[in-house]
């Protein structure tokens, strides 16, 4: 109900928005390379502390929004939970990890009215990029609720405008995701394709939000660790 496979045939924008949970959890692997990591990180939030700025990006809150092509009774919503952890992820070649590394959770809540029926799923947040009341992240799926066809093990992403109040119910925020028609490969004979989703990829926040409210914490992305 959430997602097409990454290989299926994107038919039509139907409501299947999910809310990510991010709640990922960034362990150490023991690794000196890991060890590097994390105390660079550190060091990069205590730099960015002595000069007055936040430590770490960070986006967190939850709400609902609707489909501005797409007009139901459905009730969609994204809840995110997700901080900067940079250069926390050695990744093969790149010990260092990156400065876009982050942990978190992502949930996505979709009900269906014609069915009665919520679905659910939570992503680990492995990516966050912010700039001035916005942001991208990703996360990879790692629960889905009972009917949802979203793939474990599956990136999607998400992006996030922080707008601030915007009258009585209704915020001037709104939401992204790379799903339902807006990431797809055009080509093939058997029609358009969802393309996969690298990290921090996500288009821009086209969804406005109806009721909630999302808070974006920007933090430039910091140096590499030094040698």
């Amino acid at each position: 109900m959430f997602h097409p496979s990454p290989r299926r045939t994107a038919a039509v924008l139907t409501a299947a928005v999910a809310v990510l949970a991010v709640s990922g959890t960034s362990s150490a692997s023991g690794t000196s390379g890991a060890a590097g990591a994390s105390s660079a990180s550190g060091a990069a939030g205590a730099s960015a502390e002595r000069r007055g700025a936040p430590a770490y990006a960070s986006v967190t809150g939850g709400a609902d929004f609707v489909l501005p092509y797409h007009r139901d009774e459905d009730v969609r919503s994204f809840s995110f939970d997700a901080v900067a952890a940079p250069y926390s992820r050695p990744l093969p070649g790149i010990p260092t990890g990156l400065p876009t590394d982050a942990r978190g959770t992502v949930r996505i809540s979709h009900y269906s009215a014609e069915r009665d029926v919520t679905y659910t799923a939570e992503g680990r947040v492995d990516c966050l990029v912010t700039g001035p009341r916005s942001a991208t992240l990703t996360a990879v799926i790692t629960k889905v609720g009972p009917g949802g066809p979203l793939d474990i093990g599956l990136r999607l992403g998400f992006s996030v405008y922080d707008g601030g109040k915007g009258g009585k119910n209704r915020s001037g925020d709104r939401v992204g995701f790379s799903w339902n028609g807006v990431n797809l490969l055009p080509d093939g004979a058997g029609g358009p394709e969802d393309a996969p989703v690298g990290t921090c990829m996500a288009p821009a926040p086209y969804a406005p939000v109806t009721r909630g409210d999302y808070t974006v914490v920007h933090a430039e992305l910091p140096p590499p660790p030094q040698p």
